[in-house]
């Protein structure tokens, strides 16, 4: 499959009514948790893949996560996981380091947009962060090649190198 294939496949996975139904039980605990802790960034769970109908066969992982209004999330990366993204609610820019250098790209949830305007496609080891419009909380819909136990994300360590995390407890 070409990565054209894969998008245009995962955009089916998320126009599902099945994964709708899903958000809708998930998002208000998620808002609630930044509600209930003012310093948290984001919050996030892992969509169960059988939510989907069909998903490409490198797909491990889904993900919901909710990133703060007016916020910046910071650097991170994830070294073992080739990362999807898709704008599902609100808006946001979505910038990530080429050659060095951070590439803008601002992502809209608006689904009559092409899906260049609404998901972001990022290799393993590249740095991206999200910068997230002040009106509202931006929802964004995740999808990675390794199963949620194994997904590390990686961010600049203040003595230089980087600090490792795994985003949930295998």
């Amino acid at each position: 499959m070409t990565e054209a294939d894969i998008l245009s496949a995962l955009d089916e996975a998320v126009a599902e009514p099945a994964l709708a139904r899903h958000l809708e039980s998930v998002v208000p605990i998620l808002e609630e948790r930044l509600r209930v802790d003012p310093v948290a960034i984001m919050a996030w769970e892992p969509i169960p893949l059988d939510t989907y109908r069909r998903l490409p066969a490198e797909i491990r992982s889904s993900w919901v996560f909710i990133l703060r209004a007016g916020i910046t999330t910071g650097a991170e990366r994830h070294p073992n996981s080739h990362q999807r993204m898709v704008s599902y609610r609100g808006a946001g820019e979505f910038p990530s380091q080429v050659d060095g250098e951070w590439e803008s790209r601002p992502l809209s949830s608006d689904r009559s947009r092409p899906i260049a305007d609404r998901w972001v496609s990022i290799p393993p080891l590249t740095w991206h962060q999200g910068i997230v419009d002040p009106a509202q909380n931006w929802v964004v819909v995740s999808f990675h090649t390794v199963p949620a136990e194994e997904l590390i994300e990686e961010r600049p360590a203040d003595e230089g190198g980087v600090q490792q995390k795994l985003y949930v407890k295998g």
